[in-house]
């Protein structure tokens, strides 16, 4: 097999950047540089454009449920087959913990795949509609669903073997054919997908075409292109609004799952002491670099010092370091810009509340992207650390004076991706969560996140749904035809 993330996927060959131009990939735990990806060029990203065009429109791929379904069955297949040079990819990638490859960095991912082929079994492309008589005529329908057609899916750097897989299943379960563009800081996992395809499947040329490219200009083709019929993004809500703007001219469909703010919320009858512990490692779960991470905890006034107390005890013992240690449950963050960027935060908590655990640039490490998981406290809930996404190892503790008040705060960001209520009584907390503007929300701990539950957020935490049925139908459009009865 070709070496994993040394060639882009386009027209079904593996082939080099216009130019041989590539750009450096970088160890985040280590600064080094542990290989390159190409420099797609403009020309490359037209090519690739073209090609899925040219797939969707002329072959049978969008009409061929069988044939998808036996695609995904082989691309699954071969992952996993080559799911230990994987593994060693992604940690060296993104410095991802290697404990967590078991789970959704990487193994877990892999098996995602199985939720759309499923759907492809039992799905309903098309439906009839009783006869009706319509403006005094009698008439049948059915009711189609189609493949929207060329979509752009473009990734981020925190999870990207599992968002890859996200984006590339339900565009391919749904007959739509794909140009993947990951980020720059995480080539690889996406180059790799598209070696392991050409190879080891019978995808028909052009349905995925995988392209690499630090350039930002190069990569906003895919977002106005007029040959894009769908782009789906997952990244901030900063650059889901570009997004979304570049579409506008088409009016292109845009699926956009961006970040958020997640609180958990602690009504006045919750057992702080077996709660806190979980949620304060929680946090620092792959160095914070995770969109529904609960990074607020809401607690009533009057327990705030116990809260604090209880977080402050946790937060200094996470085991965090090398990714490769299967120890550690936090890495680095991703590249330097990003660890500045938490540092700059974690200043700002200084300024404007009090910082209890961390908040320091780390002497741990001669080399490598770390930063301190940190406990911040005594701060307004309208200050910047409480509003704005760290995507760092960050728990901002808040108090509240009663429910409604909590409900504010909670509510009370521009975000709306995830939350979480607890208490002694199922039915409080059950009402609480009815209220919360958010996408997902966890009862007493129970976890959420399958393949089964629709994810996505309110307010400027996306458009849109993955996974469940609603994530293959994101990349469906919905066709009437209205015929006269068949007599007899």
């Amino acid at each position: 097999m070709t070496k994993l993330g040394e060639r882009m996927l386009i027209g079904g060959e593996l082939v080099t950047a216009a130019g041989g131009r590539t750009f450096d990939n970088i160890n985040p735990a280590t600064e080094e540089v542990i290989g390159t990806a190409p420099e797609a060029s403009a020309a490359d990203v037209e090519r690739a454009i073209k090609e899925a065009r040219r797939a969707f429109d002329t072959t049978s791929w969008s009409t061929d449920t069988e044939l998808r379904r036996r695609c995904l069955v082989q691309l699954r297949d071969a992952l996993r087959a080559n799911v230990e040079e994987l593994r060693s990819m992604v940690v060296a990638e993104i410095g991802v913990p290697v404990m967590l490859t078991g789970g959704i960095a990487l193994e877990a991912a892999i098996g995602y795949f199985d939720h759309y082929i499923n759907l492809l079994d039992t799905y309903a492309f098309e439906r009839t509609v009783p006869t009706k008589e319509i403006f005094g005529t009698p008439v049948d329908r059915i009711i189609r669903r189609e493949a929207v057609g060329v979509v752009a899916a473009i990734t981020p750097w925190n999870y990207p073997f599992y968002l890859n897989i996200c984006k590339v299943g339900a565009a391919l379960a749904a007959g739509c054919t794909v140009v993947l563009k990951p980020a720059p800081d995480s080539p690889w996992s996406a180059l790799a997908l598209g070696a392991i395809a050409a190879e080891h499947t019978d995808i028909p040329a052009g349905v995925l075409n995988v392209i690499s490219t630090s350039d930002t200009r190069v990569a906003s083709l895919l977002t106005s292109h007029p040959d894009v019929d769908a782009v789906t993004l997952t990244g901030s809500t900063v650059t889901g609004r570009r997004v979304m703007a570049a579409a506008a001219d088409t009016v292109k469909r845009v699926t956009l799952e961006l970040g958020g703010k997640s609180a958990a919320v602690l009504l006045d009858d919750a057992p702080l002491e077996t709660i806190i512990p979980a949620l304060a490692g929680g946090v620092c779960v792959h160095a914070g670099q995770g969109c529904t991470q609960l990074t607020r905890l809401l607690v009533p006034r009057s327990r705030l010092d116990e809260a604090v107390g209880i977080a402050a005890s946790v937060l200094p013992n996470i085991p965090w370091g090398d990714p490769t240690d299967p120890s550690s449950v936090m890495g680095p963050v991703i590249n330097a810009a990003q660890r500045d960027s938490i540092l700059r935060y974690y200043e700002s908590a200084a300024r404007d509340g009090r910082v209890v655990v961390g908040g320091k640039p780390t002497e741990r490490f001669a080399k490598g992207y770390f930063v301190e998981p940190t406990l911040i406290t005594d701060i307004d809930p309208k200050a910047t650390v409480a509003q704005e996404e760290i995507f760092g190892p960050a728990l901002v503790v808040l108090p509240y004076d009663d429910d409604e008040d909590a409900l504010r705060i909670a509510d009370g960001t521009i975000f709306g991706l995830s939350a979480a209520v607890y208490s002694a009584d199922t039915d409080r907390a059950m009402t609480m969560a009815r209220r919360f503007r958010s996408g997902t929300v966890s009862v007493n701990g129970a976890p959420w996140f399958d393949v089964e539950s629709p994810f996505g957020g309110y307010k400027q935490s996306g458009i849109g749904r993955e996974w469940g049925t609603e994530g293959l139908e994101d990349f469906l459009e919905v066709k009437t035809i209205s015929f006269p009865p068949v007599a007899g």
